[in-house]
């Protein structure tokens, strides 16, 4: 009886892969995302449409939201005003939204979700490429090969995530020429992001968002907003971001607590569960600011820099709006989470703007000259 058990539960494991060993050659992996053969009208069984590679779905984004949409991960979801729980990434729901506006006038000024980040080719699930820009901003990429093999390798590597690596190319033969970055990433059917419970940073995160949109905050060819994403962060900054509680106790914290997920820091030295803030092999990266899917902000930003108080975001669009990560309603723009002692030092009370509007490098393609009338789009070469 013993033996028989014991042969009834192997054969159990051999048909059914584990979850971490799908991406990794696990036993039947393969048919999970391949068919066999092609029916001979060319159609793939059951999706009513001519795939690539013998694929599922009519595209590999398509495969890839089969399984993780809303499940392991949940990157997707189905109503983006009652999003999946955060687990760092961000979600593509938020492509699916009418109006990110929450500027002044927003509710009559509407952007639409494809701003809110990377825009999946997935015509199945309602996700097309992005209207705006043929290719990656600061890069070369065309906007329509945009898909979630773009950045992850399907057939699996030892990378965080399956990101590509140096040496590796995508499936239309863009090269990465940087090495995939360091991380540590929270369990994605686990607990969402929190404090103590977050993505951990470690390094080479810029340099890699750099393979598809090069230095793009740092090139003064881009035209747009300039900010470091690749230095160690000032000792001044430092001190801000540990100091930070908030717009009511921006003096209040420590160095030892200070770690927030809304402004994720670099480090080699973290780990999922780190809640130390700023030290001296910290520094900034893309992932600062923005999550690499996407957000109910414009430019996937983890908050939305066009709103005076966080208490703002969600009321011009009736978008979601992000949590804020502090008590109380008149919590300011959380680039005072680096910025707080400059801003006190440069305006007193800031309750007046929002940062952006006016550290700005120009006015960029599409917005207003920086002496015209705010009809609802930033001055910084993006719609609010």
């Amino acid at each position: 009886m013993l033996v028989r058990t014991a042969v009834f539960l192997c054969l159990v494991a051999l048909a059914v892969p584990a979850t971490h060993a799908f991406h990794e050659g696990g036993v039947g992996s393969c048919q999970g995302c391949h068919i066999m053969h092609e029916s001979e009208d060319g159609m793939i069984p059951g999706t009513g449409s001519t795939g690539q590679y013998l694929l599922t779905a009519s595209n590999g984004s398509e495969v890839c939201l089969g399984c993780h949409a809303t499940a392991d991960g949940a990157v997707l979801g189905a109503d983006a005003l009652a999003p999946p729980p955060e687990r760092g990434g961000g979600n593509f729901v938020f492509l699916l939204e009418d109006n990110l506006n929450d500027a002044p006038t927003g509710a009559l000024n509407p952007i639409g979700g494809h701003t809110a980040g990377h825009n999946l080719v997935a015509p199945g699930f309602g996700l097309a490429s992005d209207p705006d820009h043929p290719m990656a901003p600061g890069g070369s990429y065309a906007s329509s090969d945009l898909g979630c093999t773009s950045c992850h390798d399907p057939h699996g590597n030892g990378n965080y995530r399956l990101l590509y690596g140096q040496g590796q190319q995508t499936a239309t033969g863009v090269p990465f020429a940087t090495p995939a970055p360091q991380a540590a990433g929270i369990d994605l059917n686990g607990p969402p992001e929190a404090v103590g419970n977050h993505t951990a940073y470690n390094s080479g995160w810029s340099a890699w968002c750099g393979n598809c949109h090069g230095a793009y905050h740092e090139n003064p060819g881009n035209g747009d907003f300039e900010h470091p994403v690749s230095d160690p962060i000032g000792p001044e900054q430092a001190g801000d971001y540990n100091a930070y509680l908030g717009t009511t106790n921006p003096t209040g914290g420590d160095m030892v607590s200070a770690y927030l997920p809304q402004t994720a820091l670099e480090d080699p030295a973290a780990t999922t569960a780190s809640t130390v803030g700023a030290g001296g092999g910290t520094r900034l990266s893309c992932m600062s600011c923005h999550r690499a899917h996407a957000t109910s902000a414009p430019s996937s930003l983890r908050w939305d820099s066009a709103v005076v108080q966080l208490a703002d975001d969600g009321q011009e669009s009736g978008s979601y709006a992000l949590p804020n990560p502090y008590p109380g309603p008149d919590q300011r723009s959380l680039c005072e989470k680096c910025h707080w002692t400059r801003t006190q030092q440069g305006h007193g009370s800031v309750d007046r703007k929002p940062c952006l509007d006016c550290h700005a490098k120009s006015s960029g393609p599409g917005s207003p000259p920086l002496d015209q009338p705010d009809l609802g789009t930033t001055s910084w070469g993006s719609p609010r």
